[in-house]
């Protein structure tokens, strides 16, 4: 994909990866939406990105609240035009440290649900149908090794990084004969502020840096080769 004059839309686009995956998008020439839910930080990223001259803009929502799919997917028309990137980043581990499941309290699972695995479904449903229209896109879900391994405590953000991995290969399969690309990316462990919440010893230098981690998923989202609709950025 050219992404040169696209729109594109990143959750959880206030620091971390999802930042980073806006620099890059733009970068390339995309007219970019940030998602996230803290107004400060947001409006600290987009400034910064705009500082560089790049057209990136900011919307304050929750993917986790039912109420803001379409919020969110009106918002980004307005600012971006049509929606032909779309990049579900967002996520949460749940409480922290973190505890075992049979320790985890009920809401708290359900929020990781609603955020993880929930939020992206919505949020596709909302701008995946303008996509099949124009008969081009690309949907891009951020996954883990979380997904396939068991680690102890990470019991929620696990089965949710699960079961948006088989959200990805359903929805890839049930769009195989239209134009649009579906895929999950698992990029590996970085330097974020979510990996030192769950990790707080763990050595930044050996970790992947977030901007080098979106060049390589930018890269996958220009190449319009299929493939595996799960890869590895890492």
């Amino acid at each position: 994909m050219d992404l040169s004059g696209k729109g594109a839309v990143v959750t959880g686009g206030s620091r971390g990866l999802g930042a980073a995956l806006g620099r890059r998008l733009a970068e390339r020439g995309a007219r970019v939406a940030l998602v996230a839910r803290g107004e400060a930080a947001l409006v600290a990223a987009v400034s910064a990105l705009r500082a560089d001259g790049l057209a990136v803009h900011g919307i304050v929502a929750d993917v986790g609240d039912k109420g803001d799919a379409h919020r969110i997917a009106g918002a980004a028309a307005a600012l971006v035009g049509d929606v032909d990137v779309l990049v579900h980043n967002a996520s949460t581990l749940g409480p922290t440290p973190l505890p075992i499941l049979l320790d985890l309290a009920c809401e708290d699972l359900s929020r990781v649900l609603d955020v993880n695995v929930v939020g992206p479904f919505r949020l596709t449903r909302a701008i995946a149908g303008g996509m099949l229209v124009r008969r081009r896109g690309t949907i891009v879900t951020i996954s883990s090794d979380a997904a396939v391994e068991a680690y102890p405590g990470w019991g929620a953000y696990g089965l949710s990084k699960a079961a948006l991995d088989h959200m990805t290969r359903t929805l890839a399969a049930e769009l195989a004969d239209t134009p649009l690309r579906v895929f999950a990316v698992d990029p590996g462990e970085m330097d974020t502020g979510m990996h030192r919440a769950a990790l707080p010893d763990a050595d930044p230098s050996t970790l992947g840096r977030p901007l080098d981690v979106a060049a390589r998923i930018v890269g996958m989202i220009e190449d319009d080769a299929p493939g595996a609709t799960r890869r590895s950025a890492a």
